[in-house]
């Protein structure tokens, strides 16, 4: 059953097109990650699916009778509005329902009226929320949002997207559009989070930049570039892998076009101006191999390179240290000597104080108690969760340049503001834009440029993922890799920790911190072997039987099948390398390649879906 359907959707703006002719549907259970970069059209084709914009043209459409429900990036609530009054103002229909159902009761209106309307609103309150209260009362309790009546105003970043979801998830909707759920959430939030969209009869098209998250609950990826959606069966790592396919096919046939062009070019410059039909013909295939060779798209690429300060004996030394505040212990007594080299994940939940240590760190704050001593060549860099105060009039140049003309990379080579600008993918004709036309990920790629700008030989990153694209991350765990000096990272983001860091601080109650030898998997791996739990990191899949024997045949004739097909599409991909061919022949090839790619995706989708049972 498909719940939303789009019809040749399209948005543009004058400075920047995104995407044209859209069109594709979900269909019940499928969970869905759209993946796209900063800038592609990713956050206004949310938006559009979710009824808050309206595209430049084409259609949406919602099954009817399909309840939507939208979890937004940043959720606002209504100014001066407790907690409890935004709930209520949330779901207004369904509480005006379970009002009117409680206030007939309490009449005992026993007349044909009465008795007709009570069972019309028992239908449609079981229909709509059968247990609304009693579900969101649960999810608030999991979520830990117990003050109702605390001003909505007074709710940290990670308070207000918890209450979002309760709000979200109270109403079992059959279709939720989820925009970068697990920002602001801790890690264990964000696990339990996790578990529950596995495992709900729920269907789901969601944006996030957390890979583990995605490959976890996604059955299928949306991949929006260049203009273009490209839909992959399977999780994220199964979407990495046929992408890396199409754009091999794509770049082979772009090569074999610009040959068969290069050929084509000496006939045109020895023609006159043709006066045949066959002549004008071959001169239209000659353009239109121009546009094609043409047609790759040069992406825009984040270079992080810099010239890291030289660092001394001594590096930073926390002795006894102690915080609070309060009266609430955040830090109690905690020493550690940092070596050069040292990589170190802080874990815990949201307000126990990780940004507190960050910030003592670097010497924002003054301890209670305790000593700390910083090396004489100790250069600070600090990525700040909250970002950094930005004049939205200000030009991005204008606001590097107040910085620093220029800025000296590893390799010795000096850069001006604007290339520097270049090297974190902000264009030329960018540069000279006023800051309030940058996205959310553009400021944070900006905030970025002005940490690594100072050449830093400690690095302290305090949730460097929120809001930034894929690409972006990718590029930022390139280079945090190759640094050489102390980093210290703050990340709900479990797959970027397990990458970067080598030990951590788990923040336990009353200020203790524990110092764990390893990564944040094996951290959560020998803490859920101490409790008993089951592996968090294996999809549970309900086995409720064994595949019959009429299953286990359509298993071995799909893997018949894929082998065929992917026989088959080496065969065209030798074809396409082939040097004599014609620009009929490669468009004919090319055509194939993507059906067979399509029709082994399908297969093997449905050999995933059987093998889950055996």
């Amino acid at each position: 059953m498909i719940y939303l359907s789009a019809e040749k959707l399209s948005k543009n703006f004058p400075e920047q097109p995104l995407f044209s002719d859209l069109t594709f549907g979900i269909y019940k259970g499928e969970k869905i990650g759209l993946i796209a970069n900063n800038g592609s059209g990713k956050s206004s084709l949310i938006r559009i699916l979710a009824g808050f914009d309206e595209p430049d043209a084409g259609k949406i459409h919602l099954t009817e009778g399909i309840a939507l429900g939208i979890l937004e990036q940043e959720p606002e609530f209504a100014e001066g509005s407790s907690v409890r009054q935004v709930i209520e103002q949330a779901h207004h229909e369904i509480r005006h329902l379970i009002a009117e159902y409680h206030s007939l009761l309490s009449e005992h209106d026993s007349s044909a009226f009465g008795t007709q309307r009570l069972a019309d609103l028992s239908a449609q309150m079981e229909v709509k929320m059968p247990d609304y209260d009693r579900d969101l009362k649960s999810f608030l309790t999991q979520f830990q949002i117990t003050d109702l009546d605390q001003p909505a105003s007074s709710l940290s970043g990670g308070q207000r997207k918890r209450v979002a979801l309760a709000m979200t998830l109270s109403v079992k909707p059959d279709l939720i559009i989820l925009d970068e759920p697990t920002n602001h959430l801790d890690i264990e939030m964000i696990e339990w989070l996790e578990n529950y969209l596995a495992s709900a009869s729920v269907t789901l098209l969601m944006v996030t930049h957390d890979r583990y998250f995605l490959d976890k609950i996604c059955n299928q990826i949306l991949e929006l570039h260049n203009g273009k959606l490209y839909k992959h069966q399977g999780n994220y790592a199964f979407f990495l892998e046929k992408k890396a396919e199409r754009e091999m096919v794509f770049d082979r046939e772009i090569e074999k076009t610009k040959s068969m062009l290069k050929q084509e070019l000496e006939w045109m410059r020895r023609t006159p101006q043709a006066r045949t039909t066959k002549a004008k013909s071959r001169i239209d295939a000659f353009y239109g191999l121009e546009e094609k060779a043409n047609s790759r798209t040069v992406n825009p690429n984040l270079s992080l390179s810099i010239k890291m300060n030289r660092v001394g004996g001594k590096i930073l030394e926390l002795k006894n240290i102690s915080k609070g505040f309060d009266g609430r212990t955040l830090l109690k007594n905690f020493t550690y000597t940092f070596k050069n080299g040292d990589r170190v994940g802080i874990v815990g939940p949201n307000g126990s104080g990780k940004t507190t240590l960050l910030n003592l760190i670097v010497g924002n704050l003054p301890s209670d108690a305790g000593q700390i001593n910083r090396g004489e060549t100790m250069v600070f860099g600090h990525y700040t969760q909250s970002g950094i105060e930005l004049n939205d009039e200000d030009r991005i140049i204008d606001f590097i340049k107040n910085i620093a003309e220029f800025i000296t990379l590893s390799n010795g080579v000096k850069l001006s503001a604007s290339q520097f600008l270049q090297h974190f993918m902000f264009a030329p004709e960018m540069q000279y834009k006023p800051i309030a036309k940058l996205s959310g990920g553009e400021r944070r790629r900006l905030h970025l440029m002005t940490v690594l700008i100072r050449n830093p030989n400690f690095l302290i990153l305090d949730e460097p993922t929120n809001d930034l694209d894929l690409l972006t991350l990718n590029k930022l765990e390139e280079f945090l890799e190759a640094f050489s000096g102390c980093l210290v990272l703050v990340s709900h983001d479990r797959y970027f920790m397990d990458k970067l860091v080598d030990h951590l601080f788990i923040f336990e109650e009353g200020g203790t911190i524990k110092d764990f030898n390893g990564t944040y998997t094996e951290y959560r791996l020998q803490k859920l072997e101490e409790s008993n739990e089951s592996d968090y990191l294996t999809t549970t899949v309900k086995k409720s039987e064994k595949p019959s024997n009429k299953e286990r045949n359509e298993i071995r004739k799909l893997e018949r099948d894929i082998e065929d097909l992917e026989v088959r599409k080496k065969n065209v991909e030798i074809n396409l390398s082939k040097s004599e061919i014609t620009l009929d022949q490669i468009q004919t090839w090319s055509e194939e390649i993507g059906k067979l790619v399509t029709e082994i995706d399908t297969k093997t989708s449905r050999w995933m879906e059987l093998v889950e049972m055996s």
